[in-house]
């Protein structure tokens, strides 16, 4: 079945493929993101509006990706566009303090129950800015994270992202895995929902540990939950090891609900980055927390730059979404998800495939496993290959998933139940070809 999908991808994709071709040229791979590249050839898009893109093939496609989050208000949304407009006839940049970054930052810490916040221009730059603050003001260098988990492209928090399981070591204990070029100091490796590993690590070098930096709820496996109970653990251990608790909230953000992973889960971290679905498709990151660890950043003794932080077009962005959030239309688009995972989920009890369904807030995945996925180790031991399966047979398909094979859907505010019925049906399809 692959090789047939293939087959078709390349049939129905030519002027992608003749794009690329040219885009190599000037930029490696073609792409001006790595993860954007995959063989033979990526898709390329040349507009979108609400739920919908269009390749330069001409073809409809049912965007599900999303921009991992950054379009959770759907393309071209007429709220964002307006209030974009308004910012564009006032400057679109100004380098200098401003009202209307001051009213981002009071909206961010009122909605995510924050102190402070300092505005950046990516997710690597908000998590990368966080850990330096939690090294400023703990005096101390290393760091821990989670094994499978990312947080961008900062050198430390590259470790282990999605290492070789030959290189891992002990599941219990992994090793610190990176990559060539990377300058990571000291970096410990922790396995998710784990405890007992993590009060180890701890507990052996808590002189040395800045920081334990994680997603709340892991996204770059699919969707990984906190077993019960694990989160408040966490809490408790870096309390009583005066380690600073990070929570990477680039991914999760609005799209786990009105105020993020945290409230929802109810454990407060130290600090938390923010990105994507903050700004209504716009660059826009951000990083803060508790006033008495921030004062680093006041106290220059984390300098904290970036010409474009705050600029007024992310802030217009912010705006709009910050009224575009609300309870209601969360509620509304999981519901949607809710919706699609259960439908699926009873598709794969009717043809008895071998996976089941995760969700969080607006996103949900299917897991290629008959087993829950509670870490790296775990997610590892899915079926790749059928993970590659769907995500094919739904392009050919004309509808658009994350090409990393462990990647969710999300179901945003342009999405409707003529969307939902299109990814079901699509399910239901495979499912009868896998059992024909």
């Amino acid at each position: 079945m692959l090789a047939a999908e293939w087959q078709q991808f390349s049939k129905s994709t030519f002027a992608s493929g003749v794009e690329n071709a040219i885009a190599k040229s000037s930029s490696p791979l073609g792409v001006t993101s790595s993860f954007q590249y995959w063989d033979p050839y990526p898709i390329s898009i040349v507009s979108a509006k609400g739920a919908w893109m269009t390749d330069v093939d001409g073809r409809k496609l049912l965007d599900l990706s999303m921009g991992f989050g950054a379009m959770l208000a759907g393309h071209l949304n007429e709220e964002v566009i307006a209030e974009t407009k308004t910012a564009l006839e006032g400057g679109t940049l100004f380098v200098t303090p401003s009202p209307i970054s001051r009213d981002g930052a009071e909206r961010l810490c009122k909605r995510f129950g924050i102190d402070q916040v300092r505005f950046a221009n990516s997710g690597t730059e908000a998590t990368m800015y966080a850990v330096r603050t939690a090294k400023a003001f703990t005096g101390k260098s290393a760091i821990v994270k989670i094994e499978g988990g990312y947080h961008g492209s900062y050198d430390p928090l590259t470790v282990s992202s999605k290492p070789d399981l030959k290189l891992a070591g002990d599941p219990e204990a992994p090793n610190s895995v990176s990559s060539p070029g990377i300058s990571a100091g000291v970096v410990f490796v922790a396995p998710y929902n784990n405890l007992v590993a993590l009060e180890r690590i701890f507990r052996q070098n808590k002189d040395s540990i800045a920081c334990f930096i994680l997603e709340p709820v892991l996204e770059n496996l699919g969707i990984v939950l906190p077993d019960a109970g694990y989160l408040a653990g966490v809490r408790k251990l870096c309390t009583e090891y005066g380690i600073v608790l990070i929570f990477d909230e680039v991914k999760t953000g609005l799209t786990a609900g009105p105020q993020g992973a945290a409230h929802r889960i109810g454990v407060q971290p130290d600090l938390i980055c923010l990105a994507k679905s903050i700004g209504g498709g716009l660059p826009l990151a951000a990083f803060g927390g508790k006033a008495e660890i921030m004062k680093v950043v006041a106290e220059n003794k984390m300098a904290h730059f970036g010409t474009f932080n705050g600029n007024p077009l992310a802030m217009a962005g912010l705006r709009a979404m910050d009224r575009l959030c609300t309870v209601e239309a969360l509620a509304k688009a999981e519901a949607l998800n809710i919706q699609a995972l259960a439908r699926i989920s009873e598709i794969i009890a009717e043809f008895q495939i071998p996976a089941h369904t995760v969700g969080f807030g607006v996103k949900g995945c299917i897991t290629w496993s008959k087993d829950p996925v509670r870490n790296y180790r775990d997610y590892k031991k899915t079926d790749l290959a059928l993970a590659e399966l769907s995500w094919l047979w739904s392009m050919n398909r004309g509808i658009i998933t994350p090409p990393g094979l462990d990647e969710q859907w999300l179901i945003s505010l342009a999405h409707g139940q003529k969307e939902i019925d299109l990814l079901v049906e699509n399910f239901r399809q495979l499912a009868v070809a896998l059992r024909s």
